[in-house]
Order: structure tokens, then sequence, then C-alpha cells
């Protein structure tokens, strides 16, 4: 919410949310997803403009709350929600125009792309723009930043040894990558890689794109 205010807007942080009703949509139960998700219509109604600081909540919502709710009285207000909800850094810069962040960080950063803002809603620059732009700050590249962080939500669950296999290649990597933070914009990649980190021992801290730009404009790390 510091980051949306530092560019002009007063945002509203309605206390009623939860889920967006992907877990249930995923492992198959339609029905369950949608009662969750109706609630989640119910409390942005009337809302202007929708930002989340989660890939995959903002895929759920723009891809496949239309799906959800095909034939069902709200398809309406799910396609209309479905068409003002924004990731965050897809908001930034191509809804508010921010090219250029500013701020101040003596840091090494690099960028894991989230699976879900990469491939369902095709955010791949913006929040490399983002952290290229902060003064001070070097962006180191990360092999295999598009590549499987091994979360995928109850799939790390059904298949824990491949997703710890993948987890493995994804630590390694930034290990290698030498920054000091390795940026995302996903809280479900943020627990995956900060985990394996932490029982690595060593590599980069895990922070989230708001997080950093917040960071930012205090021109220090926390």
């Amino acid at each position: 919410m510091r980051v949306m205010g530092h560019v002009g807007c007063d945002p509203a942080c309605p206390p009623a949310q939860t889920c967006c009703g992907q877990p249930a949509f995923n492992a198959g139960y339609p029905e369950e997803s949608r009662a969750v998700a109706r609630r989640t219509l119910d409390v942005f109604d009337g809302a202007e403009q929708i930002v989340t600081p989660s890939g995959s909540c903002a895929a759920m919502v723009k891809h496949f709350y239309p799906r959800l709710f095909a034939g069902d009285p709200d398809e309406t207000r799910a396609r209309a929600m479905a068409a003002r909800t924004f990731e965050l850094s897809e908001w930034l810069v191509r809804r508010r125009g921010v090219t250029h962040w500013g701020g101040h960080l003596d840091a090494r950063l690099t960028y894991h792309d989230s699976c879900h803002l990469r491939r369902e809603i095709g955010v791949v620059e913006e929040p490399r723009q983002l952290l290229a732009s902060i003064e001070g700050a070097r962006l180191e590249p990360l092999r295999g930043a598009d590549q499987c962080c091994g979360f995928g939500g109850l799939f790390s669950v059904r298949y824990a040894e491949l997703s710890s296999a993948i987890l493995a290649d994804k630590v390694d990597n930034a290990v290698q990558s030498g920054a000091d933070v390795l940026v995302l914009g996903d809280a479900g990649c943020q627990a995956q890689i900060a985990g394996g980190l932490q029982r690595r021992g060593a590599g980069p801290r895990v922070m989230h794109l708001a997080e950093v730009l917040a960071a930012a404009l205090d021109g220090r790390l926390p």
C-alpha cells in the first residue's frame, strides 16, 4: 500500500477479503472454488481497480474467473472484475506509466519469474524495469529465471520429491547469481525459495517486489 501511495494512489484494503479460490479450482473442486470466489466478487464489488501483489491470484481472477462462472448468474460480475484486476508491477508500469522508480539501494538484485505471472499474464519486463531503475541497485542475471520453483500450490504436496528436485535447481541458481536479494512477485514462490535457501544456509535474501520498492524509498534494506 505504501508503494501504491507513492505513485499518487490512496488504496483501500478490504478486511473482509479471503482467498480468491484458486487452490480449490486447481484441485478440481469448482463448486467449492465458486463459493470462495463469489465472496471475492462481493467484497470487491464497486472497486474501480483491483491490484494484487500475487501473479497467481491475478491470473485466477483475470483468466479463470470467467471460465469458473461461465453460465452462472455472476458471470457478468466475474468478467467485469477480471477486466479491472492487475498484478502490482503490471499496474505500476502499464496503468500508472511508472518507468523510473527512483529511490536508492546499494544492493545486487536478481529476479525470479513466477510461473503464473509470466505465462498467464505475460508480465516479464515490468518488474525488471522497475528494479533496474533504482539508483545504486545492480540487477544480476539469474540462470533459469523463468523456470518453476517447484511450489505450484498443491503440486508441492502431491509431488513432494519432484517439487524438492525443482527447488534444488532454483536454489543452486540463486546462490550462483551472487545477488544480495532475490526478488519475485508471488508469495507462494517466496515461501518456497526462501525455505530452500534457509535450509541451504547460503544465498540471497528473498523479498517481494513491493518490499524492495518500499525499501528503495528508505534508501536501505530492512
